[in-house]
This record gives C-alpha cells, structure tokens and sequence, in this order.
C-alpha cells in the first residue's frame, strides 16, 4: 500500500483544498460537526435546499461528480482524483448525501444502459443536485431476494403498465425520477423475467407514503404503482434482462456505500476521554479500553482496506472485494459501538436531544439508525454470501427454487 499523494496528486489535492476553503458553506460547519449517522443537520437552514445550494456551487465550479466525462456534468478526473475530493471535501461532504444514489447508483446504470439523449437529458442536472433521482428495487414480500420481486409490467403498445409496490425506498418522497425493476415474464425463471425502467415519480398513479424510523426520520418509503404507464423508450436493457441491468446497479451500490459507511470509532473515542465512570474517567476503566482496543483494529483494518483499493485505483486497477468487506464489518461495529457507548452513559444514554445529550446525540443518532446500514444495500447475510462465492470461490448456497418458472414457486399467498 502506498498512503501519500503522487507529485501529480498532491498538486490536484492543494488545487481542492483551496477551492473548498474559499467555497465552503463555513455556517453549516458547527451544525455538520454535530449531525449524527442518517441525521444530517443544518441548523435553522432547511437540509435539502442547503444541500442543492453546496451541490450547484460544486457544480458551478467544475467539482461535481468530478470522475463522469466532462458532457455529463463531471470532470473527467481519474479514480484517485475522487478519491482525494472526497477526502479534502470532509465533513461538507455529509450534504451529498442525498445525492448518493442517484450519482453514484442510478447515474451508472443510466450511463450503461441509456440512449445519449437519455445521457445528455438526465445526467448532468443530476451532477448538479437540480434533480434527485432514488432506486425502486426492494419489495415487501421479497426479503433479500430482489430476483423474488413481483412489481408487474405488462406492455401496451409502446408503452409499459405497472402494477405493485416497493419498499425502503430511500428518498422517494423527495426525488425525481428513480430507476424501477419489474416482473415482465412470470413464465421463465425469476432471474430471467425481469426488466429495468426509469420514470419520472410525479407520473400518475404513483403513491409516496414515508416510513416513521425509529430516530424520528422518515428518509425510507412505500411506493405504490397503480396503473403507471411508462414509455418503451425509458426502458433500460432489453425486455427480460433486467437482472443483468440490476447488477450494474448493485455493484455501484456496494462502492458507493461501503466506502462511506461510519464505524462510531472516532465519536466514541471523543466521549470516553472525558466521560465519568465510577472513580474516573472511561478511558481508564480496563473493560472499557479492552473494547476500545479491539475497535482500534477493525477501525485500523477498515482504514488499510479502504488504502489497498486507493492504491488500486491509482494504478488504475480495478478494487476487489474491499467495499462489500467494508460494509460488512463497518455495519455492525458502528451498532456495536453505540450500544456500549449508551451503556457506559447510565440513563444519561436515553437522551437524544444534540444540546444537552454527551457528545452531541451523534451516538444515539447511530444506534437509532444503525439497524437499517445492515439491510439496506444488502444484508449482511447476503455479503457473506457473495464474499464466500464470488471471492473465496466456496460452493453456492442451495436454490430449491433454481430453474423454475416464477409463476411455479410455492409461496405463501
């Protein structure tokens, strides 16, 4: 692993540390600092607009989705160029969030798989946060098995009729236009009955309801088609090869979230070195530096890992399994790490009001949405899956249901 910057990189990093520092939105800083995981806050400022304000500024000045070529709004910067943005973007970078799935998600497949009018159309007002766009994969009845979706379409001319529901679908109520995966054949095998679209979300017959979470959010949502008709031309793929469209997809899901994903280990670290425990502080309690010493070397592993894939995309590699070994283990430290933290806190760990709460609320934020980094973008359950099949080459997990025409799988309805 190599862990500085190259002559080249280092003058590209000097040249991102200036433009953010004189760009910069410096009044949300204190109010960023202080946001918990999954609750990004801006103070008196409303959170969407701030983030469309700190995304056109970036836009404006040529730091946008700064990887995609130049036409579609981006800069034309190499792998390790994004990665330096990222880093030297810091905490503003939590305003971009509400931009990570259709940038980093839905933007790829759309590059894949869409006309260049489709391209020249959608991708460079999604670079710049003008449009917000959401991915309609997960289904109630489906679990972890998205090829188990039962969302109809069913075509009508040149045009598709959809029927159905999706679930968890993170920023519906606020997006656009989101990409939508549907059953177009019941009569072949789940995998190869399906096909990809996208659609504008304020089309008739499409329902919104958000989902109250646990931490007072409600960034996940119910989605319901009624009759929705969508044109061929919005069709990504051919008709039955949505699954192929849908790995492209997936796997720009796993970059785009694994690398991301916080651990708890730094917020953590910050309240026990001034946290009163018994006769004194935390941090010198040994039970709790035990914890803390096994935490440093996952953060440390994590860190490493992530450094490996740097290394990678500077030679122009393509990463291995870092990311989905990321979210894995990142996943369930963060929920690990919250749940001590709140522990150690007595009752004082109930409270979850930023002003008053130790360490501003940010690991009670953690252990409140916490549940939902190890579901969403994949179960843990299924990253072991690919980890051990794809990667270590282990044998794959059982179907009773391979080979079998979809409208033939027994199911409970």
């Amino acid at each position: 692993m190599d862990f500085s910057d190259t002559k080249e990189e280092a003058t590209f990093r000097s040249e991102v540390r200036a433009w953010i520092k004189d760009a910069a939105p410096t009044y949300l800083h204190d109010s960023l600092a202080a946001s918990g995981f999954g609750n990004t806050r801006t103070g008196e400022y409303e959170p969407l607009a701030e983030a469309k304000k700190w995304q056109k500024k970036k836009a404006d000045g040529g730091w946008a989705c700064i990887q995609w070529p130049k036409e579609f709004g981006g800069r034309g910067a190499t792998p390790m160029e994004s990665v330096i943005w990222g880093q030297e973007e810091g905490l503003y970078g939590k305003l971009a969030g509400t931009f990570i799935i259709g940038q980093g998600m839905c933007a790829p497949t759309l590059m894949a798989y869409g006309s260049e009018a489709h391209k020249q159309r959608y991708l460079p007002p999604l670079a710049s946060g003008e449009e917000v766009w959401c991915q309609l994969f997960s289904e109630p009845q489906s679990g972890s098995d998205l090829a188990g979706l039962r969302t109809r379409a069913e075509q009508d001319g040149n045009e598709w009729v959809i029927n159905g529901q999706k679930i968890w679908t993170s920023g519906a109520h606020i997006s656009d236009f989101g990409i939508l995966i549907t059953r177009t054949d019941p009569e072949v095998p789940k995998h190869r009955g399906l096909t990809m679209f996208f659609l504008n979300m304020k089309s008739p017959g499409v329902t919104i309801k958000p989902i109250k979470q646990a931490n007072g959010e409600s960034g996940f949502n119910e989605v319901y088609f009624d009759n929705v008709r969508i044109p061929d031309s919005q069709r990504l793929g051919e008709v039955g090869g949505g699954w192929q469209v849908s790995l492209t997809t997936l796997m720009n899901e796993r970059l785009a979230i694994g690398g991301s994903i916080a651990t708890g280990f730094p917020e953590f670290k910050a309240l026990i070195d001034n946290l009163p425990l018994g006769n004194g502080r935390a941090i010198d309690n040994p039970a709790v530096r035990s914890k803390l010493a096994d935490w440093y070397v996952k953060s440390a592993g994590l860190r490493n890992t992530a450094a490996r894939a740097m290394t990678a995309l500077s030679k122009g590699e393509v990463p291995g399994p870092e990311n989905s070994i990321g979210k894995l283990v990142a996943g369930g430290m963060m929920q690990d790490i919250a749940k001590f933290a709140l522990d150690l806190q007595g009752l004082g760990g109930a409270i979850v009001d930023p002003a008053i709460a130790a360490s501003s609320a940010r690991l009670q934020a953690m252990l409140l949405r916490s549940p939902a980094v190890r579901i969403e973008g994949g179960t843990d359950q299924i990253l072991r899956n690919i980890i051990a099949e794809r990667v270590l080459g282990l044998p794959e997990e059982l179907r009773a249901d391979k080979g079998i025409p979809f409208n033939k799988i027994p199911s409970g309805r």
